[in-house]
């Protein structure tokens, strides 16, 4: 605690941020990498390809989107206020803190669900989408690659419910304001453990929670696709007819058009043609 009141006292914001990300990044990594060179659904090495461009996505995408988000949120908020009855926000306030974050979560994975699922229906959206779909290798550092843009939609769908209910936003007690980051936090770190390279396997309770094996077939070069949408709730692609998680593995993952090795050409592809989804 005193060295990070000594870093906050002499480093600026910015560079404190930077720092947290680091030791972020060393404690994922320290986790990780050792479970997936144990646990490998297909082994790969340390060091692999594009590995400085997963980096730099982890970075950019954990430090873009809370800056990309704060006008739009704030406008959701103003327009909340406006629109919903003051008695459905004082309802949902004033239930225990633990029943709030809860119902915040699953009233963002739905909208997470949906933010996503049209990712992949609407061709624009697909463009900037298509850039997280990429790797034709999957670990836990894929889970931030992805373009900024596709990550300001997929999380406006998902925290937008939540302020226009009062769980979230201007004016909001002190818990409902922390709730928006719990439920990016959380869904977050779920994300690393989905994307990861391990090939554990949880029997029943597959159907209740997303993971890797129900995520790497939404990774694939095949019609599954456009299946297994939900971050963390399978329930929600089994209520909308998009669930897929037979025993075996996807045999590869990726989209056919080329993506380019490299962050910023990356950045820069959506502008370009469109990628395929599938061979």
């Amino acid at each position: 605690m005193n060295l990070l009141n000594a870093l906050q006292a002499s480093l600026p914001g910015f560079a404190l941020d930077v720092f947290r990300l680091a030791l972020w990044l060393a404690l994922l990594s320290a986790l990780f990498i050792p479970l997936e060179r144990r646990f490998a659904v297909r082994p790969a090495r340390i060091l692999r390809r594009e590995i400085f461009t997963d980096v730099g996505y982890f970075f950019l995408n954990s430090l873009a989107p809370a800056l990309l988000l704060s006008l739009p949120l704030s406008l959701v908020a103003v327009a909340a206020q406006r629109v919903m009855p003051p008695v459905v926000p004082a309802t949902l306030l004033a239930l225990p803190m633990a029943a709030k974050l809860v119902l915040a979560l699953v009233i963002g994975e739905m909208g997470f669900y949906w933010g996503h699922r049209l990712s992949h229906q609407i061709p624009w959206l697909w463009r900037f989408h298509a850039v997280h779909h990429s790797p034709r290798h999957l670990d836990f550092l894929v889970n931030t690659r992805a373009h900024p843009v596709d990550i300001l939609v997929t999380r406006l769908f998902g925290l937008t419910p939540l302020y226009f209910l009062g769980l979230a936003g201007a004016g909001a007690t002190a818990g409902a304001n922390a709730t928006p980051v719990a439920v990016i936090l959380i869904g977050t770190t779920w994300g690393f453990f989905i994307h990861s390279n391990l090939r554990w396997r949880f029997g029943p309770l597959e159907w209740l929670v997303a993971t890797p094996a129900f995520h790497h077939w939404h990774h694939t070069r095949t019609d599954h696709i456009d299946r297994n949408f939900a971050s963390m709730l399978p329930v929600l692609d089994r209520l909308f007819g998009t669930l897929y998680l037979p025993r075996h593995w996807p045999a590869d993952y990726g989209v056919s058009t080329p993506m380019p090795a490299t962050l910023g050409a990356q950045l820069i592809q959506p502008l370009r043609a469109p990628p395929a989804r599938q061979a």
